[in-house]
């Protein structure tokens, strides 16, 4: 049986604990949706706030602001890194999402926090796998999968 293992922080405060259960059941749904279903799985996610990521942007994409999610991919190729192959868990890698940011965006956008914390989720948990947003086309297909797994009004988990 494939063993999908989510490891959640919550840096910022620890009234996001629900969003564990959330997260890891969105997880479970994703990966079945897009038949990832040979190996086990390990993903990390971090609750920060907007100085953290705001460092984080600036360190690692050279963008000096706050954004809402970031994530890193393990299975990136980086100069002078060796990927361990064979490996019996494959690691997705890391998602990031500001607390502050998501919940002003929330209300920007006039629907619920949960809705705006399971976006960006999604959105990092699909960057992960390999999905992107720089040409319409890949626009298109990310946002459809995101609806598809979150829902229009991301009341599905």
């Amino acid at each position: 049986m494939q063993k999908l293992t989510l490891e959640f922080y919550d840096d910022y405060a620890p009234n996001y604990q629900k969003y564990r259960a959330i997260f890891k059941r969105i997880f479970i749904k994703t990966l079945k949706l897009l038949d990832y279903t040979e190996v086990d799985y390990l993903l990390e996610v971090t609750i920060v706030d907007e100085e953290t990521i705001q460092s984080i942007n600036r360190d690692y994409r050279q963008i000096d602001r706050v954004t809402d999610v970031i994530s890193f991919a393990f299975s990136d190729e980086v100069p002078g890194e060796v990927l361990v192959k064979d490996a019996p868990v494959t690691h997705l890698g890391a998602i990031l999402i500001c607390a502050p940011r998501a919940i002003s965006q929330a209300e920007e956008f006039g629907h619920s926090i949960d809705r705006e914390f399971k976006f960006l989720f999604v959105h990092g948990l699909l960057h992960l796998l390999g999905y992107d947003h720089e040409t319409t086309e890949e626009e298109k297909e990310m946002f459809s999968l995101q609806d598809k797994i979150i829902g229009k009004r991301g009341k599905s988990s």
